[in-house]
């Protein structure tokens, strides 16, 4: 017997025997931060089921396998020794490496779908402890519900299961995303999953024996297990056989919204149209700003045909189903000549992530791509770096340079962190370092790029050492990825706009607070109070400043005490003044 094979065998009979003592039907003690999918990942769980297509998806779980395994540790989950050394022969008769960077787990199971029923990773205080989430799967397939259990036991790892009342929630990991910093999106599936009235219909789903929980209940279980502190639902469409929002969008980072595009007025395009426009109107991303939005088109089947057609809900082709794994993105093709359209678009918008496309012609029939049959599973210390990027910068208004401003933790604390920085890929890249600007433990590090020529294009990344010794770039692809801006020139240079914020008062504040505010001609503005996270709390005033002294107010009893911020935007301007709330 395969000595690799046989060690999985005995890790796989552990988990069967000693389940109970990893796995809590209650929320995690210390409050938790589920991941996002770009974050560093130590493995990529897949499930070596084929069902009965032959060797076609078997090619598909190959592919990935091939490019994964470059990345970070495969985990392949089969239902006993035979299908282990099915798939290890198979692999290894399509030339893959299978030397290394694999592991099987022996654990019963009913489907490919790892996606949908495998566990999310989540960090206690952020980047503390890693913890295992798994909801009730929103099918009725035994096996695939406690697949997670035996991910966890394997890994070491606390598994917090939402199976038991009053946290006895229904979900599917196809249809739920985070941006890493407690916002996170699905469709209103999960109503129905959790035996509400969803779009319309006349009642829930109630196939699971579960309690009936309204939005709020639904928001606070994923709060408490999660650390999700917005949950955003958009309508389901019309012709989605599943309504996962993993078939039409991706978050390619905390700002950037990849959303699938079909031809005018076409199947569900209508649809995804409204629900883009419902979250860029009513919604920011958790650093206080518009999402980005980017189109990828949706493919139509062989013939030029999109859903619906023949009366009925509709399964289809999709690229935003996609998957990263560390520096490489797998995405779905179809081969079809819009595969490589879709191709640059990722490349564009995510330069330096290796591009790995798999065909996925025989499994899109059946509800899913690459994104569907994989799970990440993230690493054991992130090294975290939060950055909103900068947007083209005015000279007129940026004396000094160009602020760059980052959240940085690890569970070992921060020894140093730099920006790098260049206005010519092939020139030598410039580093700065950057200095812990607060006295608290919101870990802000900052610094400013030296300002540089009109009409420059400035390219840089954050890098930061742990006390550990653990070394992180963000973005994860860099140098080869990399953030930039322009730099630009106000035809109103000689005139700006003098916006000042004179001190908070009273400050430290427990009830109305007051914000003066000043400027010398009406110009529109924004205040927000922001946490320490970057994500607004309220916004206090949005409108046209008046030419004069004003003043705004919040409520600071309706806050958690901590430090906080108000920002201003005005003029072109940003300013930030501190506010302790007690």
């Amino acid at each position: 017997m395969n000595t690799k094979l046989l060690s999985c065998f005995i890790t796989a009979f552990i988990s069967i025997t000693s389940l109970s003592a990893q796995v809590f039907t209650t929320p995690p003690e210390i409050p938790v931060r589920t991941m996002a999918e770009w974050e560093e990942l130590q493995a990529l769980v897949i499930t070596w089921n084929p069902g009965g297509s032959g060797n076609a998806w078997r090619n598909i779980l190959t592919e990935i396998v091939r490019a994964a395994r470059e990345e970070c540790k495969v985990i392949i989950v089969c239902s006993s020794q035979n299908t282990a050394t099915a798939a290890e022969n198979y692999l290894t008769s399509k030339n893959v490496d299978v030397s290394s960077n694999i592991e099987y787990l022996i654990a019963s199971n009913n489907s490919i779908w790892v996606r949908d029923y495998g566990p999310t990773s989540v960090y206690e205080n952020d980047v503390d402890s890693m913890l295992l989430i798994d909801w009730i799967y929103n099918r009725d397939r035994a096996s695939d519900n406690v697949v997670s259990n035996f991910v966890g036991q394997m890994l070491n790892t606390p598994v917090h299961t939402t199976s038991t009342a009053p946290y006895d929630l229904v979900n599917t990991g196809g249809n739920f995303m985070s941006d890493g910093m407690g916002q996170a999106f699905a469709s209103k599936l999960v109503f129905r999953n959790n035996d509400q009235i969803a779009n319309g219909e006349t009642g829930g789903n109630d196939i699971f024996g579960t309690s009936n929980h309204d939005e709020a209940e639904i928001d606070n279980i994923m709060q408490e297990f999660m650390g999700i502190d917005r949950y955003i639902k958009m309508d389901e469409l019309p012709y989605d056989g599943i309504h996962h929002i993993d078939m039409h969008m991706k978050l390619l980072d905390e700002e950037t919204l990849l959303v699938g595009e079909y031809p005018s007025n076409t199947s569900d395009g209508p649809q995804i149209e409204a629900n883009i426009q419902y979250v860029l109107s009513q919604f920011q991303t958790s650093y206080g700003h518009p999402f980005k939005l980017v189109r990828v088109p949706m493919p139509s089947f062989q013939g030029g045909n999109y859903p619906p057609y023949a009366g009925a809900s509709s399964l289809y082709p999709t690229y935003a189903n996609a998957v990263f794994v560390n520096k490489t993105i797998i995405m779905p093709s179809y081969n079809m000549a819009m595969d490589e359209a879709a191709r640059d678009t990722f490349q564009k918008y995510m330069p330096g992530y290796k591009i790995a496309q798999v065909d996925c012609n025989s499994i899109i029939y059946s509800g899913g791509a690459v994104h569907c049959i994989s799970k990440e599973i993230g690493v054991a210390d992130p090294l975290l770096i939060l950055h909103s990027a900068l947007p083209c910068q005015d000279n007129s208004y940026s004396p000094g340079g160009y602020e760059i401003m980052a959240k940085i933790q690890h569970r070992s604390g921060i020894s140093s962190a730099r920006v790098f920085y260049t206005t010519d890929l092939h020139q030598t890249w410039q580093t700065i370092d950057m200095q812990y600007v607060t006295q608290d433990t919101s870990d802000v590090w900052a610094v400013k790029i030296p300002t540089q020529l009109f009409g420059s294009t400035v390219y840089y990344y954050i890098e930061a050492v742990a006390n550990s010794g653990k070394t992180f770039a963000r973005p994860i692809t860099a140098p080869e990825g990399y953030w930039s801006f322009c730099v630009t020139q106000s035809s109103a240079a000689t005139e700006p706009v003098r916006v000042d914020m004179e001190a908070i008062y009273p400050n430290p504040a427990t009830a109305i607070t007051v914000v003066p505010v000043q400027v010398d001609k009406k110009t529109p503005a924004v205040i927000n109070l922001v946490n320490v996270q970057g994500r607004i709390e309220e916004t206090i005033f949005s409108g046209v400043l008046p030419t004069c002294k004003s003043q705004y107010y919040f409520d600071a009893s309706k806050y958690t005490p901590g430090i906080y911020f108000i920002n201003i935007e005005a003029g072109g301007k940003h300013l930030s003044q501190q506010v302790i709330i007690q």
